[in-house]
């Protein structure tokens, strides 16, 4: 019997011996097959450490635009503008446009100098077909503030040119710093106005004279400030009218020359002469009635409308 025992537990140890011997030369195969499985059809989009840029590209008063360079890819784009409320967009400016609606997942990951740092899903964005995928205002202050912090945000989605592959688009951390100060800067300047808010502008003037109300001066300088950053415009039109207070032809001459002063004005701020049209209408058209004193002075006014190539 004790013969028995032992032939039994001989052989339950050359099983066991067996059985480890296979385990340890199996799980670093199936280790390496789930690693090159893992790997297998991404393709990876990422500026390194030596040529990781980032420019600002757009720096003025009236547009503020952060650009990173993705190697064979395109481009990332930070961009905000003069307006009356803050504002901010990303754009992913891609080489191969979406050949598809699709979603792509946003994440901020670790680069790889920052091993251990868990990374987290920022959110979705939008693909649609031929077009430039980008993200709103809250979002994209979001991802500079990843990237401010260190981590790379970074885009998966299907390949819409090849089924079976993935793609991954990095955001480099590298040489971020004093081009996002930069930025910060230029948006910190930004005109708190746009073109929309001046393009139809009514000006107002004291009685009897070409001389502007103090709004209406406040209004022009807003105009003349907008135009010295931007005086491509495609056309002006400034019309001038009167109150029906005191002849009819010598209202009509005041609105010629209150039109013509906002004419000169605009030329000598870079407007080409040839695309302003600058008319008198006297007494004609009025906005309100000349039986009131309020009336009067809405009705003497100078129309400014402005239109962008």
């Amino acid at each position: 019997m004790l013969s028995i025992i032992k032939g039994v537990a001989s052989k339950l140890c050359i099983i066991d011996l067996k059985a480890n011997v296979m385990k340890k030369t199996l799980i670093p195969v199936i280790l390496l097959l789930l690693s090159a499985q893992s790997n297998a059809g991404v393709k990876q989009y990422r500026a390194d450490i030596e040529n990781s840029t980032w420019q600002l590209t757009d720096d003025s008063r009236l547009q503020c635009t952060l650009t990173h360079q993705i190697p064979r890819y395109g481009a990332a784009k930070f961009y905000s503008s003069a307006s009356r409320k803050m504002n901010m967009e990303f754009e992913l400016e891609m080489m191969r446009l979406p050949d598809s609606y699709a979603l792509a997942e946003v994440r901020s990951e670790a680069p790889n100098w920052r091993p251990g740092k868990a990374g987290r899903v920022l959110a979705d964005m939008k693909l649609h077909k031929q077009f430039s995928p980008s993200l709103p205002k809250k979002m994209a202050w979001h991802m500079l503030s990843e990237l401010e912090q260190g981590m790379s945000p970074t885009f998966y989605y299907d390949d819409w040119y090849s089924a079976s592959d993935k793609i991954s688009v990095g955001l480099s951390t590298a040489r971020f710093q004093k081009a996002y100060q930069a930025f910060v800067t230029c948006v910190a300047n930004l005109l708190n106005f746009n073109f929309e808010d001046i393009a139809y502008t009514v000006l107002n003037y004291q009685f009897g004279s070409d001389k502007l109300t103090k709004a209406s001066q406040k209004r022009m300088d807003m105009i003349v400030e907008y135009l010295a950053l931007d005086p491509n415009l495609e056309l002006v039109l400034v019309d001038g009218y009167s109150d029906s207070y005191g002849g009819r032809n010598t209202n009509l001459k005041m609105s010629e020359r209150r039109a013509n002063k906002v004419r000169d004005l605009f030329v000598k701020n870079g407007i080409d002469a040839s695309r302003i049209e600058a008319n008198g209408y006297g007494e004609r058209r009025h906005v309100a009635s000349n039986e009131t004193l309020i009336g009067r002075s809405k009705n003497r006014r100078v129309v400014v409308r402005m239109e962008q190539p």
